[in-house]
């Protein structure tokens, strides 16, 4: 079936754009979104407007991907996670974490946009690619470090007493006989 787009839809086409596609895909989705109409020549003169519009905000958009992209440059984030000591997580890294870890530095990064095939499910630094268009793409460094909880200092330093500081502990009195 031939639809005139009305709207810019991913992986299909653009404004003004007549594009044929399954009977399906348009009854179920693209007509009752109103995001195509029949192609009539009276549509497509009534859209040239709306296609002139929509390439403006095409170039605006990519003109503030790119600046995006540019101050993504070389950049590098820490994300700290509960691991145990073979540095396996107990949870997992994934592009949410991402996202959030790059909004607390500043940048405003969609996690639609960080492309990462498996979660990170160790310790470790991984160059992770941001793919903002097709031809637009920019690595970012992320260090997955080991979270340090308060918990774990006070274990330490709360931890019982053994052999010789058991018998000099001021706690425990233990008498020493020589033989």
């Amino acid at each position: 079936m031939k639809l005139l787009l009305m709207k810019d839809v991913d992986h299909l086409g653009f404004v003004g754009d007549v594009v044929d596609v399954k009977n399906g895909y348009a009854r179920n989705y693209l007509l009752p979104q109103r995001l195509a109409i029949e192609p009539t020549k009276a549509n497509i003169k009534a859209i040239e407007a709306a296609k002139a519009q929509a390439a403006e905000e095409r170039r605006l958009r990519m003109e503030q991907m790119k600046q995006a992209a540019d101050r993504l440059a070389g950049v590098e984030v820490t994300i700290a996670a509960a691991a145990n000591r073979d540095g396996t997580l107990y949870g997992s890294v994934g592009p949410r974490e991402i996202a959030a870890a790059l909004r607390a530095e500043g940048h405003s990064i969609d996690p639609n946009h960080i492309i990462l095939h498996d979660p990170i499910r160790h310790l470790d630094n991984i160059m992770v690619p941001i793919r903002f268009a097709a031809d637009l793409t920019v690595e970012v460094k992320v260090w997955v470090i080991r979270e340090t909880a308060a918990g774990d200092l006070d274990e330490e330093e709360s931890a019982e007493p053994t052999g010789m500081e058991a018998a000099t502990s001021g706690d425990h009195t233990a008498t020493v006989s020589e033989s």
